[in-house]
């Protein structure tokens, strides 16, 4: 290799460390890939599993609001790599894609692990170098972030490698048998770079359930219902889908999708309430007619089975969350059925979570998100400090900051270039 090309280190063979590793493979640079597990994209196999989701067919506007607070930051990552880019970079892999009835983005196959062949074959046929069983240890004692000198356990011993500039790729703190541990964050912490806590996202959540609720009906999906709960702001965000009821509590996409609103209630007030509607094609006064119609002999839950086919677990639900009052009160029962508080303990460990909010704050970070105090080390992926339900938005966005921070590289390499060339000048 000549000594005139730039040697590039991605540390975290990720979606976003990979996407960064082409970016910077298309330009006349040496990227060096090091991943601490023995292969690389575990995590995004183990996303493809039931049919990776690799993106959503959402318009741009919404597209974008599903990062809430972080928005503004993750705008200028999707102008460089949006759905529809990210849809033609798979079928230049050879790829086709499909939208679902939900809007989700599939590949025809439905599977991760073609997509996967399919880039690593273009990866080191354009000269990227893979290093498994590499975990990143920091910098050496002594010294100072920067892109000089990294440190790496290999099967062959501690081992340093130097590099004219890096882009770390860790990953959040979410299923560390994949390789995502959040090992890193006590050693960026170390250096006085600001990280904001890891938090489960994307995550269930515990629910003081009742012996018989729990044997009765752990494992159940509940379909067909609607959860709202109350964002910090005061508004009220309500999705329809279905969950399932779990032996701690509550999962699924459903939960997921109101997960950070639920989480942050309880962070703020010890707890939050799901509020279900379990029956939301019904209109409330149907409800309410259906319930007050005579019942002569039978019993509440013959009577609601027949009047209004709830039954199964959803009756059980009702018979969990709804007071011995509401059952006496056919208004009130009328209500409960549209309007059933479910309370949330706490979230889920963040080991268990999808994925995981906090990371890298912004403000540590140049546009081109490269550490202020550490120059020529760039931050991408799920290691920031963002967060986006699932659906589509996590990948993208996860890809799409990976080819922001390989174009912060290619900025910060160029602008050394141009100062070397005034010195000699």
């Amino acid at each position: 290799m000549s000594p005139s090309v730039k040697r590039v280190a991605v540390v975290g063979g990720g979606p976003a460390g990979l996407m960064a590793a082409e970016r910077l493979s298309e330009r006349a640079v040496q990227v060096d890939v090091f991943d601490a597990m023995p292969s690389v994209g575990r995590k995004f196999l183990m996303a493809g599993r039931g049919g990776l989701n690799l993106t959503h067919s959402e318009p741009s506007g919404p597209f974008l609001a599903r990062y809430g607070d972080r928005a503004a930051q993750v705008a200028p990552w999707l102008a460089a790599l949006d759905a529809d880019g990210l849809r033609e970079w798979a079928r230049e892999l050879g790829i086709q894609t499909f939208v679902g009835s939900s809007g989700r983005v599939f590949p025809e196959e439905m599977k991760a692990a073609p997509l996967l062949r399919a880039w690593l074959a273009r990866l080191r046929a354009r000269g990227v170098r893979l290093h498994m069983r590499h975990r990143w240890l920091g910098w050496p004692a002594g010294s100072r972030p920067g892109a000089a000198a990294l440190r790496f356990d290999t099967p062959e011993g501690e081992r340093v490698y130097a590099a004219d500039a890096v882009i770390l790729a860790l990953g959040g703190g979410s299923w560390a048998k994949l390789g995502s541990d959040g090992a890193w964050v006590a050693g960026l912490q170390a250096h006085g770079i600001g990280v904001a806590p890891l938090r489960a996202a994307n995550c269930g959540f515990d629910v003081d359930w009742s012996d018989h609720f729990r044997e009765r009906n752990a494992g159940q999906p509940v379909k067909s219902v609607a959860m709202a709960c109350a964002t910090a702001a005061g508004a009220r965000l309500a999705r329809q889908g279905e969950f399932v009821i779990s032996q701690t509590g509550i999962e699924g996409s459903l939960v997921y999708a109101l997960s950070a609103h639920l989480r942050d209630r309880i962070e703020a007030e010890g707890e939050a309430i799901a509020m279900l509607d379990l029956l939301p094609d019904w209109p409330q006064e149907k409800v309410m007619a259906a319930v007050a119609h005579p019942r002569g002999a039978r019993s509440m839950s013959s009577h609601l089975q027949s009047r209004l086919g709830l039954r199964g677990v959803k009756a059980g639900l009702l018979r969990e969350c709804a007071t011995a009052e509401d059952f006496r009160d056919p208004a009130r029962l009328g209500l409960r059925i549209k309007a059933l508080p479910l309370r949330l303990a706490r979230p889920r460990p963040v080991d268990e979570a999808i994925s995981t909010a906090g990371g890298v704050r912004f403000d540590a970070l140049s546009p081109g998100l490269m550490l202020h105090s550490a120059p020529g080390v760039f931050c991408a992926g799920e290691m920031l400090d963002w967060e986006a339900p699932t659906g589509g938005y996590l990948l993208t966005a996860c890809m799409a900051s990976g080819v922001a921070a390989a174009a912060g590289v290619m900025d910060f390499l160029a602008a050394g270039q141009a100062r070397a060339q005034e010195l000699d000048e």
